[in-house]
């Protein structure tokens, strides 16, 4: 086993975690095909750690249902269908719909400001055309307005969803023009909290999640042909 780890200074615990969290952005950005074979002793070896904490990585992974255990086989890539993740949306549509009323509800200056904060982040780096950080910023911006619930069960009910959703769109969404657009829905999720109108920020922060649903069954409409 090669002795210089990444993780080394990790506890066992916590890296079971740290491998799950990796193996699962990889499930989920397609570096995986669906069907293949992860084997404990070639991620050991990549990653320069015991097989102990990927075997607890992959048992966390197949709970998430994005592995498959086949006795005397293997454990095998299973992803999620397009149908699953159509899924996602409808349940993240619901969910996010009652949390902006919660968070104007609940709304203090200190989220308010943070929320207008990330959103000016947003503005600067679409006209960079940075995608990347778009991507992160995007995430974080729901994530605040989930915080701004101030409900600790409800935000983290969100971010479960949330980050499935996100890592499964990122890809799919790459064209300059929808950079521009997203910027404007979340201008106008912003300006209907800012107004405390919560039946206009629940419509306008559907329209967005709708919007991003239509571009990712796109994705995988045009995928299935390829």
């Amino acid at each position: 086993m090669p002795s210089h780890s990444l993780f080394e200074q990790v506890s066992h615990g916590s890296l079971g975690n740290k491998i799950f969290d990796i193996l699962r952005d990889r499930i989920l950005n397609e570096e995986y095909d669906n069907g293949q074979k992860l084997n404990e002793l070639s991620l050991a070896n990549e990653l320069k750690i015991s097989r102990t904490p990927i075997r607890e990585a992959l048992k966390q992974l197949e709970l998430e249902g994005l592995v498959e255990s086949i006795p005397n086989k293997g454990v095998y890539v299973k992803g999620f269908s397009p149908r699953d993740i159509d899924d996602m949306f409808e349940i993240r549509l619901a969910l996010e719909g009652l949390a902006i009323q919660l968070a104007i509800d609940r709304m203090d200056e200190v989220h308010l400001a943070k929320i207008k904060d990330v959103f000016e982040l947003m503005e600067f780096y679409t006209t960079k055309k940075e995608q990347e950080k778009i991507n992160d910023l995007n995430i974080l911006y729901h994530e605040t307005i989930y915080q701004a619930t101030q409900s600790q069960y409800f935000e983290q009910l969100l971010k479960d969803v949330h980050y499935y959703v996100s890592v499964t769109s990122r890809h799919s969404i790459t064209q300059p023009e929808r950079l521009e657009t997203a910027l404007k829905e979340h201008r106008a999720i912003l300006e209907a909290i800012v107004a405390n109108d919560k039946e206009l920020a629940k419509e306008t922060i559907q329209k967005h999640i709708r919007k991003t649903q239509v571009l990712v069954r796109n994705y995988y409409a045009h995928k299935k042909l390829k």
